[in-house]
C-alpha cells in the first residue's frame, strides 16, 4: 500500500512538472515516429532478400519491434532518468536527503523522476505489436495475456536490476557516462530477436545485459512461442538480478561518504 501510494505522488508531481512544458510532447511524438519510419525501413529492406529471419516472420519481428518501443518508453520515462539522477547525488553528496527519509532509499531512488512524455513510446510500441499480430493472423488468448503481462514484468525487473548494478558503480567511479552510452548501444539490438545474432552475442544479451528477457521473452510469449524452460528461466534470471542488485546497492551504500566527507 506504501509503494503504491508512493509512487503515485511521484507520478504526479512527474505528471505536473512535465505539463509546464508541453510542447516537449509533440516533440517526443516527432522523435518516437522518426525512430519507428527508420526501423520499418530497416524491417522492409532485411525482406527484400529474404522471407524469414531466424525462423522469424515479417509481422512476429513487427511484434519485437512492437515489445522493443514499449520497454524504451519504460526506461526512458522512469529507470533511467531515476538513475541518472542517482548518479549525479552521489557525486554532488545529495543522497544524503534521501538516506535521512524514514523510507526505503532503494525505493525513493527508484520512483521520484518521471518523464511523462516518454510514454507515448509505450502506446506507440503497443500498437506496432498489435498490427503485427493482426497482419500475422496471431491468435490471443487469455492464458497469453497472463504469460505475456508475467514476462513483461520480469522484463522490466530485469531491465531496473541491470541498471541499478550499473549505477552502484557511481559510488567508485565518478564518472558512468560511458558505462550508460555502452548499455543503450547494447540495447538497440533488442529490436530484433536475440536468435538472429552469433552465438556469443546471444549470451551477452541473454545473461549479462538482460536484452533477451526484456523484449524476446515477452515477444514469444505474444506469439506462442514461450517454452516452459524459457518461462522459468526468465523468472528466475529476473529474480536473481534484483538480489543481485540489492546487494550492490547496500554494498554502494557502505562505500558512500555523504556530502560532509
Amino acid at each position: 500500500m506504501e509503494l503504491a501510494r508512493l509512487v503515485v505522488v511521484f507520478a504526479r508531481v512527474g505528471i505536473l512538472n512535465e505539463l509546464q512544458y508541453r510542447v516537449n510532447f509533440f516533440f517526443q511524438i516527432l522523435e518516437s515516429a522518426i525512430a519507428l519510419l527508420t526501423a520499418l525501413i530497416s524491417l522492409a529492406l532485411v525482406f527484400r532478400h529474404t522471407t524469414m529471419l531466424a525462423g522469424w516472420q515479417p509481422a512476429e519481428l513487427l511484434v519485437v519491434m512492437g515489445i522493443y518501443g514499449l520497454m524504451s518508453g519504460i526506461v526512458q520515462a522512469v529507470i533511467q532518468p531515476n538513475m541518472v539522477r542517482l548518479a549525479r547525488d552521489v557525486f554532488d553528496g545529495r543522497l544524503d536527503y534521501i538516506l535521512t527519509k524514514p523510507v526505503d532509499a532503494q525505493l525513493l531512488i527508484s520512483i521520484r523522476e518521471w518523464q511523462v512524455w516518454r510514454f507515448t513510446n509505450v502506446g506507440l510500441g503497443l500498437l506496432v505489436a498489435g498490427v503485427g499480430m493482426i497482419w500475422g493472423q496471431i491468435g490471443f488468448d487469455v492464458w497469453q495475456a497472463l504469460l505475456f503481462v508475467g514476462m513483461l514484468l520480469c522484463g522490466i525487473l530485469a531491465l531496473y536490476s541491470f541498471w541499478l548494478i550499473l549505477t552502484s558503480t557511481s559510488f567508485i567511479i565518478v564518472q558512468i557516462e560511458n558505462l550508460i552510452n555502452l548499455f543503450e548501444g547494447l540495447f538497440a539490438a533488442g529490436r530484433w530477436p536475440v536468435s538472429i545474432y552469433p552465438g556469443w552475442l546471444r549470451v551477452l544479451l541473454t545473461f549479462v545485459v538482460p536484452v533477451a528477457f526484456a523484449v524476446t521473452v515477452p515477444a514469444e510469449a505474444l506469439t506462442a512461442r514461450l517454452t516452459g524452460a524459457t518461462l522459468v528461466l526468465a523468472v528466475g534470471v529476473s529474480v536473481g538480478l534484483f538480489v543481485i542488485a540489492r546487494l550492490c546497492w547496500r554494498w554502494g551504500l557502505s562505500r558512500y561518504s555523504g556530502a560532509s566527507a
